[in-house]
């Protein structure tokens, strides 16, 4: 049980109170990052979750309730479904989940006739809020859609509406790609060029590597068509931390580098940001990422929820989180509440350069008729999403 951090005397009343069970099935794989700046840390997202048990504990122990955290992690060749199973059988069906959409899609599969709700914390992918949405899988992660979508009114609410649009060679990259695509069609921007970066693999972390870089990156952006701003789609970390200050013209690089649209950053201190990122920091010794703000939402989400409803039975948490009326409130201005369509959570999404947050979408002057957070992503009217 996590009970790190709660006073002894909250310890005490934890000890006579209902347990409330959550999972955490979590990606392992090693990621390729171009900078040892970004390397995730090894307990990415898991510290954002067990900062989250202590303030639901902290709150649940004046209703008798607590809250605990089974954290297992899985790689390419382990079979997450067998994870899924070992903790429905410890009675955990509240579970959250760092994991690819293919991944995710099995265990939504495996979860279904045993109640079990997962919190998608990590995956992007569109298609899991469209064509392949299920009806027991909460999206706490933006989707690419919300990404796009709150740069995209950035950029326009700037008047830099000429793109070119630079993507990567991977599956993940055409996938953002065409969420840019997207977002410029739908706010009024135009792509005046796509180019595209394609990996041929090796590495230019080498003694050789600066002056590599230095030559290719002016060379793969010469000869544009006149432009406002260089949009990278490069979630596979290939190239886009290469262009800042290395294209051919003098433009601002957004997307993948340079201005990034984000659900969490460091540097964020508005709307009570300061005090969660020192309570963050003094917990885990390190800044608080995207996935330790999503996996933190999650937990959050589920006290909320408990606490509200007064129970620790799964089924009536999950009804009330369902409702019309449910909220919860993370640090960025608004309330956050779940889309009945898709179950996508709403969200301002921040744009940070990696020091300070320059903008939060949605920008001024983009609205809506029912909340102008429904600006970003997919909305009612275009949603293929049928739950099931």
């Amino acid at each position: 049980m996590i009970f790190a951090g709660l006073p002894t005397g909250t310890r005490a009343l934890c000890a006579e109170a209902a347990t409330i069970g959550i999972g955490y099935i979590r990606w392992a794989e090693p990621e390729q990052t171009i900078s040892l700046l970004d390397k995730p840390p090894r307990d990415d997202g898991l510290a954002g979750a067990k900062l989250a048990i202590n303030d639901n504990t902290t709150t649940g122990q004046f209703i008798g309730q607590q809250f605990e955290l089974t954290d297992i992690a899985v790689r390419a060749d382990d079979d997450a479904v067998t994870a899924l199973t070992t903790l429905v059988a410890g009675r955990i069906t509240l579970i959250l989940t760092d994991v690819p959409a293919e991944l995710l899609l099995r265990l939504a599969a495996a979860g279904r006739d045993k109640q079990v709700t997962l919190f998608n914390v990590g995956a992007p992918d569109d298609a899991l809020r469209q064509q392949d949405c299920r009806n027991n899988v909460i999206h706490v992660a933006p989707s690419r859609a919300m990404l796009a979508d709150a740069l995209a009114q950035y950029l326009v609410w700037k008047k830099w509406s000429r793109w070119v649009l630079a993507y990567g060679s991977h599956p993940d990259d055409t996938l953002l790609a065409d969420a840019y695509r997207r977002a410029a069609k739908r706010f009024g921007a135009r792509i005046v060029k796509e180019v595209e970066y394609k990996d041929t693999g090796g590495a230019r972390q080498t003694d050789s590597g600066v002056v590599q870089t230095q030559q290719q990156m002016p060379v793969f952006t010469q000869g544009l068509p006149d432009y406002d701003v260089l949009v990278t789609a490069d979630e596979s970390e290939v190239f886009a931390n290469y262009l800042p200050f290395r294209t051919w013209d003098a433009r601002p690089v957004v997307g993948s580098a340079g201005l990034r649209p984000v659900s969490w950053d460091p540097s964020s201190e508005s709307w009570g940001g300061t005090q969660l990122q020192d309570r963050f920091v003094r917990m885990a010794h390190r800044r608080m990422t995207p996935l330790d703000m999503q996996a933190w939402t999650a937990v959050r989400m589920i006290g909320e929820a408990a606490s509200r409803s007064r129970s620790t039975d799964p089924a009536k948490i999950m009804q009330d989180m369902t409702s019309a009326d449910f909220g919860i409130a993370a640090y960025k201005g608004q309330k956050l509440s779940l889309r009945d369509w898709d179950w996508q959570l709403r969200q301002p999404i921040l744009l940070a350069d990696g020091r300070t947050v320059v903008s939060v979408s949605p920008q001024p002057g983009f609205l809506h008729q029912v909340t102008e957070l429904d600006t970003l992503g997919f909305d009612r009217p275009e949603t293929k999403c049928k739950l099931q």
